[in-house]
């Protein structure tokens, strides 16, 4: 039959995590009680650092907008996986939570990457650091990110919907991926699926290069440093490591890893790893009791 007259798919169903309905009651709990961690984690940090003027350095502008990537990327997926949990209600329009999926994913693994650059030049250069990374410096570098992650997600979302769907429409998964979702296209995916995996694979593998490239030059700066500086260097370099690209994993498990427990746990390791940080909030719980006294 004619692709043109069959009927195109516009909405999509999805299998979810389990048709339990004990699991799902069980999950929902679980995972609504991680969103709300991940919301209050993420935003405290965001204030702390904003109402801290000692705070106002390059290291925690980035990690502001980290905060702020973990805050959207969990909202794009947790809130729709919740309400099929609680509701069975698993249609979805794919486009926008695509477009969005993508845009914070990209976003994220490219502001981990200049994070990296930013503590290369800070340890290895540090008396240049405040020429190198000044704030007008660190505005330009969030801006071309989100431009990078808005085109990256673009030409993901554009391929992936250009593709004809006029059959099947049950998604394996409990949120809208670029994998799933091709695989029930009624044409032939090849060149689109190689087009989107070498746009992928082009940011992800030059991000992860950066990364490698530029923790390795650390790790041989530090041993010049004494133990002290060593430890404080490495406190905020190890947890840039916890965040890969989400939108590649295609296991439940690991998507939910990706989706919901890895923004949790960023706030937690930034704050349980960085003395400044828990100086800060515990002098802003004292001028807030202070105020309300």
């Amino acid at each position: 039959m004619d692709v043109l007259n069959q009927t195109r798919v516009t909405q999509f169903v999805f299998l979810g995590l389990t048709d339990n309905w004990v699991l799902e009651i069980l999950f929902f709990m679980a995972f609504s009680a991680m969103y709300v961690l991940t919301l209050r984690g993420n935003i405290l940090i965001m204030v702390t650092i904003v109402f801290t003027p000692c705070l106002s350095t390059p290291m925690y502008f980035f990690l502001s907008n980290l905060s702020f990537i973990d805050i959207c990327h969990s909202s794009v997926t947790v809130p729709k996986m919740l309400e099929g949990l609680l509701f069975d209600r698993k249609t979805i329009s794919c486009i926008a939570q695509l477009f969005f999926l993508h845009l914070f994913a990209c976003a994220e693994i490219l502001l981990l990457t200049i994070m990296a650059y930013d503590r290369y030049v800070a340890i290895c250069a540090p008396l240049h650091y405040p020429n190198v990374m000044n704030m007008r410096v660190c505005v330009q570098l969030v801006f071309v990110l989100w431009l990078a992650g808005t085109v990256h997600s673009l030409v993901q979302t554009f391929l992936t919907i250009r593709l004809s769907y006029c059959g099947p429409n049950v998604i394996d998964s409990y949120f809208c991926n670029v994998p799933p979702v091709i695989k029930l296209a009624c044409t032939d995916t090849c060149l689109t699926g190689i087009l989107i995996v070498s746009n992928r694979g082009t940011i992800s593998l030059s991000c992860f290069l950066a990364l490698v490239a530029s923790y390795t030059i650390i790790l041989f700066s530090l041993r010049k440093q004494s133990a002290e500086g060593r430890r404080k260097a490495l406190s905020t370099c190890l947890a840039h490591f916890m965040v890969p690209d989400t939108s590649f994993s295609t296991d439940k498990l690991v998507s939910v890893f990706y989706t919901v427990v890895t923004p949790l746990l960023n706030p937690f390791i930034d704050t349980l790893r960085n003395e400044e940080i828990k100086s800060a909030m515990k002098h802003l719980r004292q001028r807030r009791f202070k105020e309300d006294f």
